[in-house]
């Protein structure tokens, strides 16, 4: 269709809750709050639309919108395929969760606050929607500057150094990946997207552009060894800041992965999956041992979030169905396992002010509701069968079987170390005798909190018991994904005479 449709809507009305909010009385920090819960509300009503109205039959893009913008060789275009819808239905869902969490916890500048949370939901979205090179580029990058003062207005102590560190990492990289759009331009003749997966470009241009959208993507999954950013920003971020951090834009990398990488570049996928692999399976190992040795609690999650996008992109670069599957799969259900997991680091910092691991014991005795929620999405980040994070794991090492034994082999381990750590942390915060005087006051959680935690609860459970509805919505374009690829390498190596 041409003109503006359901996925702008989609996309801008929580800007349109950020001006509302910006023509408020400064001293009604109260309407703010609600302006912002209810324009997130919207927007996920909104987006369900979208994923009930999506045909998972049709591999090709949907809800397609395409106005002219920039001299007409660049067009402001949207739609969602079977690989973005989901990534849409999960920003939205989660951004609600983020005002509520911090209706209490956030007390000054509080219109700034929601209004930067907004701008940075319109931006994400976008970042899915998207179906032009530039719109893409300024969406994916425009998320930097909410996200850098989210962290360095209302984060903790070393909350500047923090910012800036998040800032500086995915910006370098960054300015790699606009290089290489400004090259398929300039090749292809055009920034449509949909046109560019099926351009075919030279084999040694393909090994620049695949490096050069790789410095982003890796720095913003984050892969190891360009990590180091994560934890900081983890720790010193507030606790809904947390949230989408690691709930939405980690999987901004596995997202351009997908969309870009693959599809775009297929000869350079295959000659750099070995390093992808080794870097994987590093980030698995070596992050989990890390992990072990936390002493702050979202630090220890922060490392563990980086060891489980070690398994995405395992699972990516497999370039197989399973595999893919599994990636896309594992993004969806860390986004809610993870985000669960720092909101309920949030309840107990609300209470205590710290996050030092060694603070808390026992907390069974006064919190026993929020033990087994704790317990629930500890379980569900180790991957116990009957959780959404086992079926994201079990698929993605299924799929790198098929692609490489040793690599399967040494990815498993992994999950073995996660359950070392994982339940390593539940024992010393939850189990024990309550030896701090401080906690006898600790009181369990509240009404606003397990409103928070419910609609989590069950879709943890529900997609690991069920995950037909997520698999369902991705099989289709997976599968073009995958066939187009193997045609490709296919069509490449019958050009060299192999």
């Amino acid at each position: 269709m041409n003109g503006f449709g359901v996925l702008s809507l989609v996309t801008f009305f929580p800007l349109l809750g950020a001006v509302l909010i910006a023509v408020q009385n400064k001293a009604a920090d109260s309407n703010a709050r609600w302006i912002a819960l209810y324009t997130t509300l919207f927007t996920l009503g909104a987006s369900i639309y979208v994923w009930a109205n999506f045909d998972q039959a049709n591999p090709g893009f949907q809800f397609v919108e395409q106005v002219p913008w920039l001299g007409g060789a660049i067009n402001y275009k949207m739609g969602v395929d079977g690989i973005s819808i989901l990534f849409v239905v999960l920003t939205a869902f989660l951004m609600p969760f983020c005002i509520l969490a911090s209706w209490n916890s956030i007390d000054f500048r509080v219109k700034e606050y929601m209004i930067a949370f907004l701008v940075l939901e319109t931006l994400m979205l976008g970042v899915f929607c998207a179906l032009d090179l530039v719109l893409f580029y300024l969406f994916f990058e425009g998320g930097l500057i909410p996200m850098f003062l989210i962290i360095g207005v209302w984060g903790g102590k070393r909350r500047v150094y923090a910012s800036f560190k998040f800032f500086l990492y995915t910006l370098v990289g960054s300015v790699l990946m606009l290089l290489a759009m400004m090259a398929m331009y300039w090749n292809a003749g055009t920034t449509d997207i949909t046109v560019l997966l099926g351009h075919k470009f030279p084999a040694d241009m393909q090994t620049w552009l695949w490096l050069a959208f790789f410095a982003s993507f890796a720095v913003k999954m984050p892969m190891w060894p360009v990590h180091t950013w994560l934890p900081d920003a983890h720790v010193e971020a507030p606790t809904a800041g947390s949230v989408i951090l690691a709930g939405i834009l980690l999987k901004m990398g596995g997202y351009g992965f997908l969309r870009f990488s693959v599809p775009m570049f297929p000869q350079a996928s295959v000659e750099f999956a070995p390093l992808v692999f080794t870097l994987s399976v590093v980030a698995i190992i070596y992050t989990s041992l890390v992990a072990l040795a936390q002493e702050d609690v979202k630090k220890l999650i922060a490392y563990s979030s980086v060891a489980h996008m070690g398994f995405v992109t395992m699972g990516i670069f497999s370039l197989n169905v399973q595999g893919v599957d599994g990636a896309i799969f594992q993004m969806i259900s860390h986004g809610l396992v993870s985000g669960a997991l720092f909101l309920c680091v949030g309840v107990v910092y609300d209470r205590m002010h710290t996050r030092e691991i060694a603070f808390y014991n026992g907390l069974v005795d006064r919190m026993p509701l929020y033990a087994v929620v704790f317990m629930l999405f500890t379980m569900a980040n180790v991957g116990l069968p009957g959780t959404s994070g086992f079926v994201g794991e079990f698929l993605t090492l299924l799929g790198a079987f098929r692609a490489n034994t040793w690599v399967a082999f040494f990815a498993t381990t992994g999950v073995i170390l996660s359950a070392a750590y994982a339940l390593y942390l539940y024992r010393r915060m939850i189990f024990g005798v309550m030896k701090n005087p401080e906690l006898k006051s600790i009181t369990d959680m509240n009404w606003r909190e397990i409103g928070i935690f419910v609609p989590l609860v069950l879709l943890v459970l529900l997609f690991g018991f069920y995950p037909a509805p997520l698999l369902d919505a991705t099989a289709v374009s997976v599968k073009k994904l995958v066939a187009n690829h193997d045609l490709a390498i296919k069509a490449a190596s019958a050009a060299l005479g192999r």
